[in-house]
């Protein structure tokens, strides 16, 4: 995928860019880790929103008329995001307890019963095709996917597989997205790469790709996390300075090319385009087409 060559460039880019400047970066965290609880919550029914998110976990204010259960949900990402960075930073593999930790920290004040302990009963996944395996079996998968994890090449590929594989254990009773989406920038960061977000607004879009990888095709869930990754790499970026294009709709950038918006948008949902999604439309920037076209020429 070309998504995956211009993510490789940006990386590297980053990577001579450090060590980054630590105002910024520390700005950037911290909007990031917001961002990530917010939309990790979100997509599992969370009904705050970013700048209630940000209320409750930055100011400790409560917002009236929201479940108490909402607060303490992202009160608690919060908590396990900050201790998913500190297991990146050791030169240590992951182990069970280290999940067992992840999810007790997800569900603390939540399920005081079932929080950091795997599932001792069947369940079922509403919308899904398939059943989770026998809880019996989960402590072994879970164990068999750690080893995976452990001596996994880095590849974005390769850790989107990872993550399907985990949300497919299925190890908990609750919160297993919530945890997944963790591990999987547990991943990410152990692998050198910024974290990324699951956006809300694309549940339904990962949901599917989630289940289309239940048979065993993942290039849906390839390409989201792959766009979610880039999306990070150009927030990185964009903090340093070191991008001074401007993003724009598709719809002001179509006319000075050859090419129509509704194109542009299909390029950009393909992977193809370097693009963001803002609201509900995407944007890029006119030098990002004019690098798509003079691409295309290159392969022909």
């Amino acid at each position: 995928m070309k998504i995956l060559n211009r993510i490789k460039e940006k990386r590297e880019k980053l990577e001579a860019l450090r060590p980054l400047p630590k105002s910024a970066l520390r700005r950037l965290r911290d909007e990031m880790s917001l961002e990530l609880t917010h939309n990790s919550s979100a997509i599992e029914g969370n009904t705050l929103t970013l700048n209630e998110t940000r209320l409750v976990i930055r100011e400790g204010l409560t917002v009236g008329g929201k479940p108490l259960k909402d607060h303490l949900e992202v009160k608690n990402h919060e908590e396990a995001f900050q201790y998913t960075e500190a297991l990146s930073s050791k030169n240590q593999k992951i182990k069970t307890k280290d999940i067992l930790e992840l999810h007790a920290m997800v569900m603390k004040d939540i399920d005081l019963e079932f929080g950091g302990i795997f599932r001792s009963g069947r369940v079922r996944i509403a919308g899904a095709d398939f059943i989770p395996p026998n809880p019996q079996k989960v402590p072994d998968l879970v164990r068999e996917w750690i080893e995976q994890v452990n001596r996994a090449d880095g590849q974005l590929t390769t850790i989107s597989a990872l993550h399907h594989r985990f949300v497919w254990i299925h190890p908990f009773f609750d919160g297993n997205g919530r945890t997944g989406r963790l591990l999987l920038n547990l991943s990410l960061m152990k692998s050198g790469y910024p974290p990324a977000i699951i956006l809300v607004r694309d549940r339904m879009k990962y949901y599917r790709a989630l289940k289309e990888a239940d048979t065993g095709e993942n290039d849906r869930l390839n390409l989201l996390v792959a766009q979610a990754v880039e999306r990070s790499l150009d927030l990185y970026l964009d903090a340093t300075g070191e991008i001074d294009e401007e993003l724009l709709p598709l719809s002001e950038i179509a006319p000075k090319t050859r090419y129509s918006a509704e194109y542009l948008s299909l390029l950009a949902r393909k992977g193809e385009l370097s693009a963001q999604k803002v609201g509900r439309n995407w944007h890029s920037t006119y030098e990002a087409v004019q690098r798509y076209i003079a691409h295309r020429k290159r392969v022909r």
